[in-house]
């Protein structure tokens, strides 16, 4: 499907059911993580089981499935010296979402990151590594053209969470003439301040508003604490008043692997869902930890 029915769904305010976790239903599954790449290498070495992921939440009622790209991020494969690769695996990943969706009333979301290498066993950015911002935008640019070229419907932008590279990586997507999606990933800081997850040092104030004046198709609240979504919606629509969508995290990441525990049941999140419906989202599904069954739940919830 091309992107024009999601635009039309936009357009009305009509309700858009995302899928869930890609790479941790891929993990759940059995492929192997890697602690450098996390779920990358998966594109090449277990095709299959990254179809069956995006076949299962079609079957489960989701307009949108998003392609196992996050992984392949451009500034951490420039870190492990592996930038030839990133083309490779998109290519891989988007085959298998084209493959699963044929035939489908379901757009591909191309997902772009800027994940960074992580402290071993956790999910804190390693921040005392940098990029200068030429060689950052022009790792982002490589990597937004080949998610055109494999075929992607629209790039949506993940974990988006600072003013540096969030800004960056979000221009070269839209430079692509693709429509594009901005996730915001925020979290409390000691003091109760809203910040980019893993970034105590940017405000969601701050950079919330710089990436909505980007002028994207939507603004999501994603890889985030179910309990902070409220407060974080209040706080986008400050600067922000076009569509907003919601997919939170459920368990915590311990590099390589995602934890399952304490996953927020289905049910608790089409409540959770309901409220911010009353708030003024209408995209709904999720990211970590949550699965087929919840994505499930919320197209019985809103798809009535």
């Amino acid at each position: 499907m091309s992107y024009d029915l999601i635009r039309q769904k936009l357009d009305g305010g009509e309700i858009i059911i995302l899928d869930g976790g890609t790479g941790t239903d891929i993990q759940r599954r059995g492929a192997p993580m890697t602690g450098e790449t996390w779920c990358a290498d998966a594109n090449r070495t277990h095709p299959k089981i990254v179809r069956a992921v995006h076949e299962d939440y079609i079957a489960c009622g989701a307009d949108v499935i998003t392609t196992n790209t996050f992984a392949t991020s451009p500034l951490s494969f420039n870190y492990n010296n592996r930038d030839d690769e990133v083309a490779l695996l998109d290519q891989c990943a988007v085959n298998q979402a084209l493959k699963a969706a044929k035939g489908k009333p379901v757009a591909i979301a191309g997902s772009m990151s800027t994940m960074r290498p992580v402290h071993p066993g956790t999910d804190r950015t390693v921040l005392d590594f940098n990029w200068q911002p030429d060689v950052a935008k022009s790792l982002f640019r490589r990597k937004a053209e080949n998610l055109k070229d494999c075929g992607v419907d629209f790039i949506i932008m993940e974990m988006m969470r600072d003013t540096d590279y969030s800004i960056l990586a979000s221009e070269t997507a839209m430079s692509t003439g693709l429509p594009v999606w901005i996730g915001l990933s925020v979290e409390r800081r000691a003091d109760g301040k809203m910040t980019g997850f893993g970034r105590p040092d940017q405000l969601f104030e701050d950079f919330g508003p710089a990436l909505a004046a980007l002028k994207p198709d939507a603004m999501c609240i994603m890889h985030s604490s179910p309990n902070d979504s409220d407060e974080a919606i209040a706080i986008l629509q400050q600067s922000w008043a076009g569509p907003i969508g919601v997919y939170p995290e459920s368990g915590y990441f311990a590099a390589p692997d995602w934890q399952f525990v304490d996953i927020i049941p289905p049910g608790t999140l089409v409540e959770k869902a309901r409220g911010w419906r009353t708030r003024g989202a209408s995209i709904f599904g999720g990211c970590c930890g949550i699965g087929p069954d919840h994505i499930s739940a919320l197209s019985k919830e809103f798809k009535k």
